[in-house]
């Protein structure tokens, strides 16, 4: 291969993978979290129009990239007509099938999910459910998951069953990362600079850049985590 094939290749690989990260962007963020059947299809369609636009060696790259722009127009479109058709939602996103309820498998829901019992049980475990008549109900749902829902006496149990209130949590907010400061979000815990270092001070940290990561909750409380000096050269879990 010449090298000007060779940097054809290069420039098309930069240009498909860009193309691929605006189109994603486009399509929103479900396409690379919660996988449908007909996400997957366009997913591998644009990522193989893709490949073969990377690899190609023709000048026309044109119409590669025409087809995955339409590829993608096509499943925002169908991703916004399933928001307003249910029948089609149910035809293209697929439907929920109850897999064991009340204490009885559905043999019949296994075959059409395409699990036999081995699979099902397997599936029940990696969730924790090693005894499965602890469950009310396992559901398979449109996106390929499992959702288990425990008996009401096995469920854990919450503040509402022991009539507590607790505090409203909120989540952490990271002030230091690598022995940076993040001053915006340090001004959205309502603190200083100032405050921050008072409270590494106050756990013996010196030395900013000695923290990896530092985070505040809602009650201004500091959890400081700091680079270890000797890293541990021995696997202790062999």
């Amino acid at each position: 291969m010449e090298l000007m094939e060779l940097v054809h290749v290069f420039f098309t690989s930069i240009g498909s993978a860009v193309t691929m990260f605006i189109l994603t962007k486009i399509m929103g963020k479900k396409s690379i979290s919660e996988l449908t059947m007909f996400d997957f299809v366009i997913g591998i369609t644009i990522g193989s129009i893709a490949a073969e636009m990377a690899t190609s060696l023709e000048s026309d790259y044109l119409k590669p990239l025409l087809s995955m722009v339409v590829y993608a127009f096509l499943s925002i479109l169908i991703s916004f007509a399933m928001t307003r058709s249910i029948i089609l939602r149910r035809f293209l996103y697929g439907e929920s099938l109850i897999l064991f309820q009340d204490g009885k498998i559905n043999d019949k829901n296994l075959k059409k999910a395409r699990l036999d019992i081995s699979e099902f049980l397997t599936l029940c475990r990696n969730s924790g459910y090693f005894n499965i008549s602890n469950l009310q109900t396992a559901i398979l749902e449109p996106n390929g998951k499992i959702s288990f829902l425990p008996l009401s006496l096995q469920r854990p149990v919450n503040p509402k069953d022991l009539k507590i209130n607790p505090l409203v949590e909120k989540p952490l907010v990271n002030v230091v990362i690598d022995g940076e400061i993040l001053t915006d979000n340090l001004k959205f815990t309502g603190n200083d600079e100032k405050w921050l270092y008072r409270q590494l001070n106050s756990q013996g940290i010196k030395n900013i850049s000695d923290v990896i990561l530092a985070t505040c909750e809602n009650k201004k409380e500091i959890s400081v985590y700091v680079k270890l000096k000797k890293p541990m050269t021995r696997d202790i879990f062999q």
